[in-house]
């Protein structure tokens, strides 16, 4: 049987993209209609954006091993977040899980190497941009990675947390993205990590200047990985 996947969630839509990725491209491995089963646990995003306004990572994860336990006493085998920003926790949380975890920027660091990319744009709220999250994984895999200006990511985080993690999504953010996108591929970057997991609501391979990483969906195949790997053949 695959394994179980618990999804330590934060905020909705990006949880729910990473679940119904799950769920959806299950089929691909496992068969019609089948999917590893999933249990997924949200304390309130207010809770989290409380932690993160005052810079308090400890209760970012507190608030994580808490859904941690939750999952595992539910029966699940490992977990994945399907949120960047809260990842600045996660040096607070691995040694303390009662199950181990896969690491979103990691995966996405791992594809980025994969498909031969050297410089990296990072999008994402303004805690996640301002973090070292992606640059850590990045620079472990040997890529370069380019910063937003200050101005671009207090207008993407406006975005994100005031429209894309409500599932608003308008022709008017996905057009500022696109300009955010440019200008990193006028500096030479060759690809776009998506790092805030409701940026794929707006963009996508099909109206970026440069190829995306998906953060949400490349974290939802690697956990389908995961899961299937131990039933393979």
């Amino acid at each position: 049987m695959p394994l179980h996947i618990g999804i330590v969630g934060c905020s909705a839509e990006g949880a729910a993209l990473c679940y119904r990725t799950i769920c959806a491209e299950g089929a691909g491995l496992l068969g019609p209609h089948a999917h590893p089963e999933v249990s997924m646990h949200t304390p309130s995003l207010a809770d989290y954006v409380s932690c993160l306004d005052r810079g308090d990572l400890e209760g970012v994860g507190a608030l994580m091993l808490a859904s941690a336990r939750k999952l595992a006493s539910a029966g699940a085998d490992f977990l994945i977040c399907p949120d960047n920003t809260i990842h600045q926790a996660f040096h607070h949380v691995e040694s303390l899980s009662p199950l181990p975890w896969l690491h979103i920027a990691e995966e996405v660091a791992l594809a980025a190497s994969e498909h031969g990319y050297k410089r990296l744009g990072i999008t994402g709220t303004r805690w996640l941009v301002d973090s070292e999250v992606y640059p850590d994984k990045l620079v472990a895999k040997g890529l370069q990675y380019l910063r937003p200006s200050a101005r671009e990511r207090d207008e993407m985080n406006r975005i994100i947390m005031d429209e894309l993690v409500y599932g608003v999504t308008t022709p008017a953010a996905a057009t500022y993205f696109q300009t955010v996108i440019q200008s990193f591929k006028t500096q030479q970057c060759d690809a776009v990590v998506l790092g805030c997991t409701e940026i794929p609501l707006i963009v996508s391979d099909a109206n970026s200047p440069l190829p995306t990483l998906d953060s949400t969906r490349l974290l939802a195949r690697a956990a389908l990985r995961r899961a299937v790997g131990t039933c393979a053949g």
